[in-house]
């Protein structure tokens, strides 16, 4: 019995005393495959780099619209990150045959779990194959009312820059199912400007005065309707709309400085803008 224990004893020890000799070479040999693994990382990050430049620039060569370079570049990135995660995992004894097996048949699970994604990188597809609107364009997402110039058109995301310089990312999937208003896709707009005058002061004068001054203004289409015409009879004024066209990148300029420029014109002329009044007439008893 004793010696039975005494064998068993002596087995281990040998087991364990031949595993503490290996166990140098192991550690040196893993911390070997991790440096190599980090050095393989970098010198891939900077092979990636370099295709994703060439690409770049083959699609900038064939004049391809700067969001279908954005898309594809982004694409591109993380299919390569992946290619690259997975041979490295390799050169630690990771079978990348199994995990595609593995994540294959897992797939209905994982496309549950991603289907936010999924639907965003769908809808990134069909923004640059429909083109509702393109990089630079000035856009309303008519579902929450974010609007602002597309800067980016991502694989799962599009952002936005606002007026006031703040970045808006809305989801490619959101943009891709819901309406929006496309601003500048025409290159002109609309530009309407609402005054109130007084109901005792003239209004013909007032109207000329304002149409001259659209007529003379230099951002105003003058191929396009220009018109000012009285759009509603207020409780304290009449109200003037001032109707003209102007170039997109014109419309924000010219908006303030006819707004300026009516009010000066107005008070030069004696024509009363009102301010919002009330008549109190007390009654004798």
């Amino acid at each position: 019995m004793n010696d039975t224990v005494t064998e068993e004893v002596t087995q281990k020890l040998s087991v364990f005393q031949q595993y503490m000799e290996t166990l140098p070479q192991k550690a040196l040999s893993l911390g070997i495959r991790v440096f190599l693994a980090f050095v393989f990382f970098f010198v891939g990050v900077q092979v990636i780099k370099v295709i994703r430049k060439i690409l770049k620039k083959s699609l900038q060569r064939a004049n391809a619209d700067v969001g279908v370079v954005q898309f594809l570049d982004s694409f591109l990135k993380a299919a390569l990150y992946i290619v690259l995660l997975f041979m490295i995992a390799s050169s630690f004894g990771l079978d990348a045959t199994s995990v595609v097996a593995v994540v294959g048949s897992a797939g209905v699970a994982i496309g549950l779990a991603l289907q936010g994604s999924l639907s965003n990188l769908a809808g990134g597809v069909l923004i640059l194959l429909l083109k509702p609107f393109k990089v630079g364009d000035y856009i309303i997402e008519d579902t929450n009312k974010n609007e602002g110039t597309v800067t980016e058109i991502q694989i799962f995301y599009t952002k936005l820059t606002t007026p006031d310089e703040r970045t808006v990312v809305l989801p490619n999937g959101t943009l891709a199912n819901s309406s929006l208003t496309n601003v500048t896709d025409i290159g002109i707009r609309r530009l309407d400007l609402a005054v109130g005058i007084s109901y005792k002061a003239d209004l013909q004068l007032a109207k000329a005065v304002a149409k001259k001054l659209l007529s003379d203004d230099a951002a105003t289409l003058k191929n396009k309707e220009i018109d000012v015409f009285v759009s509603d009879l207020g409780a304290s004024a009449v109200m003037l709309n001032l109707r003209c066209y102007v170039k997109t990148e014109d419309y924000w300029p010219t908006r303030s400085r006819i707004l300026e420029g009516v009010k000066l014109a107005f008070d030069e002329k004696g024509i009363e803008i009102p301010y919002p009044q009330m008549d109190v007439h007390v009654k004798a008893q």
